[in-house]
């Protein structure tokens, strides 16, 4: 039976990793994987591969992998809700077999998005004005840009002179190639685009690490987004013992990392060197995640459609909540394989076959108009040629191939005890299935067989018992139901004459 095999080698019930293996249809894909930069490499021509717009960063996408009428979709990382640069992710209706989903805010609905905006910008406003540093540890692609962008605006329209810094290189280099992709940002952006580049941003300049120890109030976006190493942890360490300052999370934080840490509520962290940081900063968590939230994802299998679907990239627990969600609501199966576990599904695949006008007139004219809620059976002959299907009618498919036409009956012997001449015991055969098949066209040739459609019913002399006759019934197999049913009928015998 023809199968889709899933097997997740990151992200299956974990976060920040992705590797996932899919075999479908005899082809073997790695999704989310990197490519060798010294080879070429050239899919075949069964495999099609269609990218749709994932939101998220700039440039992500979501795949569909078809392989004839097999498919799947993979998302990796979308978000379902437009922000202030990029558009929302976008997919059509397109029914594949399975719908592999992202599923990192599995349990979370995230309130509005402009209040939490203006709260950000409150707790910014609030801890500068009091001289105090707020830390951004955020990622170099996508809510950098974002959150860039609100508070620039923000010190533009309210004046303010506190500096604003984001950590060079990456974020940096980030930045380099928004301002090269403006058409892959959303409409608001391109329209004022036309006036000025919304990342060329006069407030905020590049971080120098001399600068964390410079006296006043300051904003730093800085790398990576966890607090688990890098730039953000070394600022977080200098500025964790004033109660001034604060530390803003603005996405998911893995367990483990000091991000999570101080989430969770801890205040005291053992550095290496078994050096204790006592944390008297303030700690914010504000969702500014790329991510699709638990509606969001709801959203994105409503609009796909999928036979099935199966969660990678989010947490088992919050996981285990959705899948039953996604069954309950949308009637379908959904997985949540582990990494190294496979989840096989059974595919019914559909073949294409083209039917010849012909055929179709002849089925018109029987009065019978198309139901596309009711199917219908069509009868004819089917023929393959480079590789696709076409049913015509046996006259047609005939004259394509130069064939001469053939004929094939099934013949029955039925065996009654009976005294009388052939042509008597054929009369009474006659007499008998008129009497029965009334629905019939049943009649008694010169020769003195009997017909019933196509179905012949000759009556001859047994070889070796004078006293029994042998009646041979024969059919084409257009009308092997009727002629089974005759034999049958036969078979009981035959009325007693008057």
């Amino acid at each position: 039976m023809p199968e889709i095999r899933v097997t997740p080698l990151g992200a299956g019930q974990d976060v920040g990793r992705s590797c996932i293996l899919v075999s479908i249809a005899g082809k073997n894909v790695m999704l989310d994987c990197g490519m060798h930069m010294g080879f070429s490499d050239d899919v075949d021509d069964e495999l099609e591969i269609k990218a749709y717009y994932a939101g998220h960063v700039l440039g992500a996408a979501m795949f569909q992998i078809k392989v004839g009428s097999e498919s799947v979709v993979y998302t990796g990382d979308y978000n379902m809700t437009p922000d202030r640069h990029l558009g929302a992710a976008w997919i059509d209706k397109c029914r594949p077999n399975l719908l592999i989903t992202e599923s990192t805010y599995a349990t979370t609905i995230r309130d509005s998005k402009r209040c939490r905006e203006r709260d950000f910008l409150k707790k910014v406003h609030e801890t500068v004005e009091r001289g105090g540093k707020v830390l951004i540890p955020v990622f170099a692609l996508g809510r950098a840009q974002e959150l860039c962008i609100l508070l620039e605006t923000f010190w533009e329209r309210m004046d303010l002179k506190a500096p604003i810094y984001f950590s060079t290189g990456l974020t940096e280099k980030a930045n380099h190639y928004y301002k090269l992709f403006i058409p892959w940002t959303n409409q608001k952006i391109r329209k004022t685009f036309v006036q000025r580049n919304m990342f060329e941003f006069k407030h905020i300049k590049a971080f120098d690490r001399a600068f964390a120890d410079s006296p006043g109030p300051m904003v730093v976006f800085a790398t990576p987004g966890m607090l688990h190493a890098g730039q953000s942890l070394q600022i977080f360490r200098k500025w964790a013992g004033n109660e001034k300052n604060m530390v803003i999370m603005p996405g998911y934080c893995v367990q483990g990392t000091v991000g999570h840490k101080i989430l969770s509520g801890q205040r005291k962290l053992e550095m290496e060197g078994r050096q204790v940081l006592e944390v008297k900063m303030q700690v914010e968590y504000m969702s500014f995640s790329a991510h699709a939230d638990a509606k969001g994802i709801m959203q994105l299998v409503g609009q796909a459609e999928p036979e099935n679907v199966l969660l990678v990239h989010g947490e088992a627990k919050k996981m285990e909540f959705l899948k039953q969600k996604i069954e309950q609501e949308f009637r379908v199966n959904c997985y949540m394989p582990a990494n190294g576990e496979t989840v096989t599904l059974p595919t019914s695949p559909s073949i294409p076959v083209g039917i010849s006008l012909g055929l179709l007139k002849r089925e018109m004219a029987q009065g019978l108009l198309p139901d596309a809620k009711k199917p219908r059976l069509l009868h004819g002959t089917l023929i393959m040629k480079d590789s696709n299907f076409r049913l015509v009618s046996s006259e047609q498919a005939l004259k394509e191939l130069g064939l001469a036409e053939h004929q094939l009956r099934f013949t029955c012997r039925v065996h009654l005890h009976d005294t009388r001449k052939e042509q008597e015991m054929a009369m009474r055969v006659y007499s008998h299935l008129k009497s029965v098949l009334k629905d019939h066209c049943v009649q008694h040739l010169p020769d003195g067989s009997v017909t019933v459609e196509s179905i012949l019913v000759q009556a001859a002399a047994h070889s070796e018992d004078p006293g029994t006759k042998v009646l041979l019934v024969s059919w084409t197999y257009q009308d092997e139901e009727l002629g089974s049913y005759l034999t049958s009928l036969l078979k009981k015998g035959l009325p007693q004459a008057s």
